[in-house]
């Protein structure tokens, strides 16, 4: 505590101040001072707050005053479309209706003086328009999804296709019939893969075929991607192939469906795409050729899996991907060569603006680039985004600016608001946001050294890769999130990759490919196309060394709350100017510290394919599944999300399976016959390994868990009774009409997996949890699960108890 000391001038005792001048000497007087230490604790935070709070609104409106708050409409409208399709129901569309309503006049009579309250209606109109949309683009695509596997005579148009490079085609069919048997409920295109006809099937043939046809696949576990969303808003109804070659059709038999001028000219840029593809792939053979294709038409599938995985794990497959690095360098190269030209005629060069003419003959190279590749959401996204950026320059505006990146995310989410959940649409607008939000406009301070002629080139190439470095580094720390959640992993390398493969791409492939492109009209494309060539074998060649450097990281599935935070974070660190950003960077310093301090999610002790066919248990370190060679598309998946690389196949045993392959799955055993199952299964289970399957080929397979629980995999329901006695848990693919075993153990049967979707089982103390991919069926894109061919409508179909089978 500090003391004060004071000087009071007294006067003498019996005269007062007025008229006299005699004062008695000076008395010291020391007091206490209150000071800010001395300050009671309870009465400086108010004050401190209300600084705070002074400061953060000054800020607040100085983003409002530099047009900011705009900045987050496409983020307002992209969390009401999230919403809706994330709900467990639909909401009633005259209610939403009526709510963006009233919410829309509450803006339009709003006291503009009142702008923090204006700002607020303004977003909560957002999302109730991103809910409205979202339920227009569900009610509009109305795709019907095939309900369950089936095996038809499937013909249809030729819609789309694309080759592999090993003699395999994938058709995109729209579908015209099917007989024997005649699908109910058939869907309206399909996917569908043909090998061995003598060559490819032209664009807008009718093919038919002998096909199995499945419904696009859920999640492979739950809270994992969920396939069937996106076939939905594709139009795609079901994924199959076919049984031998299909044939062709004569086009003048039967009646012919009458075709729109929309449908004759998509046909025609199909056709084009497919024609260039073609092409490409006749100059450059292998994977070289496989790779240019997929740079112009995003046709991919040519590309070996050995190639593929390689540019996956070096952290290389966004080059794959037509997006803002393809649009960009081809529509730079484009600007900057065609003003070149226009400058070396001085008549035009004085007379005309001639970066408005480049800018013209860029867009409209772009356009052409997006109409032939295929229309990707990647794609989509950064023509939009170029074409803004270029017509920004015919009115001299800021090309580079976050209110174009935010322009075009309002016109993608308003076209195609289900491309919200995507990790197409994230990862390249997180990328790009990252991008423009650190870009900043510096010069370089003038230095008499720099400029001698001899340094000069050193300094362009020293700024050209820092460039890149920061690029890089920004694009890859921005999409982290997005990957760990989506695909689970993180490329330890991408860095160095991308440092050695940039120089490669801006200099030699994307121009000498402009080039081809520009010339393949006059068939003089083939040299443009052998340099092009020649740099992508140099990009492939870094991806395989990368690669082997195995740097990949997987990371495991995170939780929902930690994702929407961190995302939130990341917009507020990247959309706004002021230090108010720093906020998003603690929201996501203190989310990740949270997420590190408490415990994990407890993994599952089994885990069941929503098909019933694959079944795995989990163990510390690995998976010991049924199959000697998993499925990759499902284990892979599996492997990530729960972290466990090694797998543990299963321990084949001796002995025919009962009845002998090729028979009727429905087929019943005699008594001595399950007798025998029963016997063998309970001997398995006892001499086994612990939480690893032992299997008798195409008939079950057993494993007696850690726990002391027994889990039981039927191929063929003739087995169900020995397995309901054997074991504590059962699982067959085939679809039952009961749910339960007479002995009580726990049945899983492919009817009840195709309205739950995969599960998750956990033996706890107080019982066995269940966790499910689908809590409920009503969503459009799940409906089909819940349809019964038998009665040709969305019904329960009743279960019967397991005594009824005959065990």
């Amino acid at each position: 505590m500090h003391e004060l000391t004071t000087v009071e001038l007294r006067p003498e005792a019996g005269e007062g101040l007025a008229g006299s001048s005699r004062f008695s000497p000076p008395v010291v007087v020391t007091r206490p001072t209150r000071t800010q230490s001395a300050t009671p604790l309870r009465h400086r935070l108010p004050a401190a707050a209300s600084q705070l709070l002074r400061a953060g609104m000054r800020m607040l409106g100085e983003e409002a005053d530099h047009g900011r708050l705009l900045l987050f409409s496409p983020v307002f409208l992209g969390a009401g479309s999230a919403v809706w399709f994330l709900a467990a129901s639909d909401f009633p569309l005259v209610a939403s209706l009526l709510c963006l309503s009233a919410l829309t006049v509450a803006v339009l009579i709003a006291s503009r003086s009142r702008a923090a309250v204006r700002a607020t209606l303004l977003g909560l109109s957002l999302v109730a328009c991103g809910m409205v949309t979202a339920q227009f683009e569900s009610r509009r695509a109305s795709t019907v999804i095939l309900d369950s596997a089936v095996t038809t005579t499937v013909t249809g148009r030729v819609e789309r296709r694309e080759g592999d490079g090993r003699g395999r085609w994938r058709y995109i069919l729209t579908v015209t019939g099917t007989e024997a048997p005649q699908v109910k409920r058939p869907p309206e295109r399909i996917t569908a893969i043909a090998r061995g006809a003598d060559a490819a099937f032209e664009i807008g043939d009718i093919i038919t075929g002998r096909a199995r046809l499945t419904p696009p696949a859920g999640p492979a576990l739950p809270e994992l991607n969920d396939f069937s969303f996106g076939a939905y808003f594709d139009g795609i109804g079901a994924n199959g192939f076919f049984y031998g070659a299909p044939t062709k059709v004569d086009a003048q038999v039967g009646p012919q469906a009458a075709r729109s001028t929309a449908e004759t000219l998509l046909e025609g840029l199909y056709r084009l795409r497919s024609g260039i593809g073609d092409r490409i792939r006749s100059i450059l053979p292998g994977d070289t050729g496989a790779f240019a294709a997929a740079l112009v038409t995003d046709e991919r599938r040519a590309i070996s899996n050995e190639t593929t995985e390689a540019l996956r794990q070096s952290g290389l497959a966004h080059i794959i991907a037509i997006s803002g690095l393809n649009m960009a360098l081809s529509a730079g190269i484009f600007f900057v060569g065609f003003r070149m030209l226009l400058s070396l005629i001085p008549g035009i060069a004085e007379a005309y603006p001639t970066k408005k003419i480049a800018a013209a003959g860029a867009l409209i190279a772009v356009t052409a680039y997006f109409l032939i590749s295929g229309f990707a959401v990647s794609a989509e996204r950064a023509f939009i985004m170029m074409a803004i950026m270029l017509i920004a320059v015919f009115f001299d505006r800021p090309s580079i600016s976050l209110r174009n990146v935010a322009l075009s995310a309002l016109v993608i989410i308003a076209i195609s608001p289900s491309e919200v959940l995507g990790p197409s649409f994230q990862m390249s607008f997180a990328a790009t946001l990252a991008l423009v939000s650190g870009w900043k406009d510096r010069r370089v301070r003038e230095n008499a050294f720099l400029k001698l002629p001899v340094i000069r080139p050193f300094v362009t190439v020293a700024g050209f890769f820092g460039g890149v470095f920061l690029t890089s580094l920004i694009g890859g720390l921005s999409t982290a999130l997005f990957s760990i959640e989506h695909f689970h992993r993180l490329t330890a390398y991408g860095l160095p990759a991308n440092l050695a493969t940039m120089p490669i791409i801006s200099f030699i492939i994307m121009p000498a490919g402009l080039l081809a492109m520009l010339l393949m009209p006059f068939g003089l494309d083939v040299l443009p196309w052998k340099v092009v060539g020649f740099g992508l074998d140099l990009v492939i060649a870094v991806a395989k060394t990368v690669s082997g450097w195995d740097g990949n990281i997987d990371v495991g599935r995170l939780p929902a709350w930690y994702f929407a935070v961190a995302v939130a974070g990341f917009l507020l660190l990247t959309l706004l100017r002021t230090r108010l950003r720093h906020v998003g960077t603690s929201i996501i310093a203190v989310a990740t510290l949270i997420l590190l301090l408490l415990p994990g999610p407890r993994p599952p002790d089994l885990v069941i394919s929503e098909d019933g066919s694959l079944v795995a248990v989990v163990e510390a370190a690995a998976m010991a599944s049924n199959r000697e060679r998993p499925p990759d598309f499902i284990f892979d998946q599996w492997q990530r999300a729960l972290v466990l690389p090694r797998h543990d196949p299963p321990k084949m045993l001796d002995g025919p399976a009962i009845p002998p392959e090729g028979e009727d799955r429905r087929v019943r055993l005699s008594r001595d016959q399950q007798n025998e199952a029963r016997t063998a299964m309970r001997t398995a289970t006892a001499a086994g390994d612990t939480n690893r399957f032992s299997c008798v080929k195409k008939a079950w397979c057993i494993s007696r868990l850690g726990n002391g629980q027994v889990v039981t995999v039927i191929d063929n329901a003739a087995y169900l009774g020995p397995a309901c006695d054997a074991a504590d848990i059962v699982v067959t693919s085939v679809r039952l009409r009961f749910n339960s075993c007479r002995s009580g153990a726990t049945l899983v049967t492919g009817e009840t997996l195709r309205r739950t979707g995969s599960i998750e089982l956990r033996f706890t103390d107080t019982g066995l949890e269940v966790a499910t991919a689908f809590d409920a069926l009503s969503r459009p894109w799940m409906r089909h699960r819940a349809y019964d061919w038998r009665s040709n409508s969305f019904t329960e179909s009743s279960l019967a108890n397991v005594s009824d089978s005959g065990e």
